[in-house]
């Protein structure tokens, strides 16, 4: 990876030739890759929980902003033709090659552009992945943009009053129970969607447990379709410690079959 090097970490724990689970961690626009770890505080949960973490730039546009080339809502302003599912599958590769990763244990998360392109991920690469969580992305709008038939567990986080992403779509993009729903139908979900546990306190900048948690039902082992509302949540929430934990417990609990 000479020509886009990447940050990554090994918690102390890990042990060649043992199956470690691996995330990969995709920041917003304009953002990068380190500190996307700090804000999500996945670089001391990696360690705690011992899993690798990949962490990688997007490329520069010429606003002198990193981006992902996600999807066509969001972020490749200025018509980049950088290959990025190309690139953070070599990523994947390469943090194969460098450790013993469990491929049924490797994971996506992403934030805003970072959030459209785990979205993307699934959509290009989906056999590889065991599930992603996009923190204000959304999926393609056109379905046939959408080609990868393996099923993957999806998380979809959303601030409710998001003015940056809005919570409830625009042209370009769809909502985000929208985005989720796309996923239970491509994953063959047959039951309805209905509330889960009780609510969770993600933002500390929200007064009192403000996250809801809703799925569908009925989907098949892998294929898992939720959504968490941050309700009065904006676009970069305040997130506390407990962010880092449930992200990591989702993930935890929802491997390939």
């Amino acid at each position: 990876m000479q020509s886009r090097p990447y940050g990554s970490l090994a918690p102390t724990s890990y042990r060649a030739g043992t199956p470690t689970p691996l995330v990969l961690l995709l920041h917003g626009y304009g953002a990068n890759g380190r500190g996307q770890a700090e804000y999500f505080g996945l670089l001391p949960d990696a360690e705690e929980h011992g899993y690798l973490l990949a962490y990688p730039d997007g490329t520069v546009d010429s606003r002198g902003n990193r981006f992902w080339n996600a999807t066509d809502a969001c972020c490749n302003i200025y018509g980049s033709s950088v290959d990025d599912v190309a690139y953070l599958r070599a990523v994947i590769d390469d943090m194969a090659a460098r450790y013993t990763v469990d491929p049924r244990r490797v994971f996506v998360i992403g934030h805003s552009n970072g959030g459209f392109m785990a979205h993307r991920l699934a959509c290009d690469i989906g056999g590889r992945l065991a599930a992603v969580i996009s923190l204000a992305g959304a999926v393609w709008r056109n379905p046939s943009r959408c080609p990868s038939s393996a099923p993957v567990n999806v998380l979809q986080v959303h601030g409710d009053v998001d003015q940056t992403v809005p919570y409830a779509g625009t042209f370009a993009f769809l909502s985000a129970p929208e985005t989720v729903a796309t996923w239970a139908a491509r994953n063959g979900c047959s039951g309805g969607f209905s509330p889960r546990d009780p609510a969770r306190d993600l933002d500390t900048g929200v007064t009192g447990a403000e996250t809801r948690e809703e799925g569908f039902a009925g989907c098949p082992p892998g294929g898992a379709a939720d959504l968490w509302t941050i309700e009065a949540g904006g676009h970069v929430p305040a997130f506390g410690s407990s962010w880092a934990d449930e992200t990591w417990a989702y993930f935890r609990d929802h491997p390939k079959p």
